[in-house]
């Protein structure tokens, strides 16, 4: 990136340029008094005479010497470009988000209900990264890999909008999701590797303890954030029935000792979203937590613009010569 700016090496000369205007105000009364009149009884005859092109280019020779003047004054005061730019190095970091897609994450405690919620925060978050691989790994009673590590948002954030529950057999099998997430991850060389694990509920199946799991990610340098999805209490749930859908209040039931358990492990945080708006701030905390590495290196470059205007200035001077002797000469 850069940015030229002009700047004077002896700017005082500068000052120099007040004459230009001293220098028109004489011209201007040289010019009334050098007015000849002539005396005859009637200006009538002279009425339709257009004036020659010589007499409304007149003014011409001394304005090219103004000019001249000042870029002649300008070079004196040595003008110097500079561009300054910038040498920027990313070092983006490999995200993978885990999603609880199981079918207690239809529960409407969320708007329109939790999985939607989770899924256009997610896309949200996606969006403000710059450099970052990011995948996407699904799971319930099994994990499946949605999307690979990624820098194509748009891809990713389509395959997102396309996860609904009944994908996966039905279940939350927390430790397979770490497990299959770590394994996305586990060949990355990126310095810094982080998974975001979203559920609402109880690790009931699978065969990987998230403990376990949790360990398996440590070693392989992934850093852990877990989010428990869930209003506190109970939560309106939409039951399929032969007069349509209804809706009955079901208990929250989620394991926030194991989550920040394996949290802990691998040097992560838990985080608690009981609406829309916390689970929103949630992400924006993780976002700011988990930047990406920019360094900046600054420099600057200079073009000394002496000769440019002091050749510009000449030549103006001599176009000026050459039509006050050819062009606009003056006969005594």
């Amino acid at each position: 990136m850069f940015e030229p700016v002009m700047h004077f090496a002896n700017p005082e000369f500068l000052w120099l340029l007040l004459i230009i205007p001293l220098l028109v105000a004489w011209y201007v009364w040289k010019q009334g008094r050098l007015t000849a009149a002539l005396r005859h009884s009637s200006l009538s005859m002279f009425s339709g005479l257009p004036a020659g092109w010589r007499v409304r280019l007149r003014h011409i020779p001394f304005a090219l010497r103004m000019i001249a003047i000042s870029l002649i004054i300008i070079a004196f005061a040595r003008p110097q470009s500079s561009a300054r730019g910038e040498n920027v190095f990313r070092e983006g970091i490999d995200i993978t988000i885990a999603l609880d897609i199981s079918g207690s994450m239809l529960a409407e405690d969320f708007r329109p209900n939790r999985l939607e919620a989770a899924k256009n925060v997610a896309e949200e978050f996606i969006r403000g990264r710059v450099s970052d691989r990011i995948g996407l790994v699904i799971f319930a009673g099994e994990s499946f890999t949605q999307c690979p590590l990624t820098t194509d948002y748009d891809v990713l954030i389509d395959l997102l909008k396309k996860v609904e529950t009944g994908f996966l057999q039905d279940g939350t099998a927390i430790g397979d999701g770490i497990a299959n997430a770590v394994n996305r991850m586990k060949d990355s060389e990126s310095k810094s590797k982080v998974m975001i694990l979203l559920t609402d509920g109880v690790n009931n199946m699978g065969s990987i303890d998230p403990a376990t799991a949790a360990e398996i990610a440590r070693t392989f340098d992934v850093r852990m954030y877990t989010v428990g999805v869930g209003t506190r209490g109970m939560a309106p749930y939409p039951f399929k029935t032969v007069y349509g859908i209804q809706y009955h209040p079901v208990p929250v039931e989620i394991d926030e000792d194991m989550l920040q358990q394996v949290a802990g492990i691998t040097g992560g945080k838990y985080f608690r979203a009981t609406g829309n708006k916390k689970l929103r701030e949630i992400y924006d905390e993780i976002d700011q937590l988990e930047r990406t590495r920019i360094e900046v290196t600054e420099f600057q470059r200079y073009t000394d613009l002496f000769y440019e205007y002091l050749r510009a200035g000449l030549a103006l001077l001599l176009l000026e010569l050459s039509l006050s002797l050819f062009v606009f000469r003056k006969i005594p």
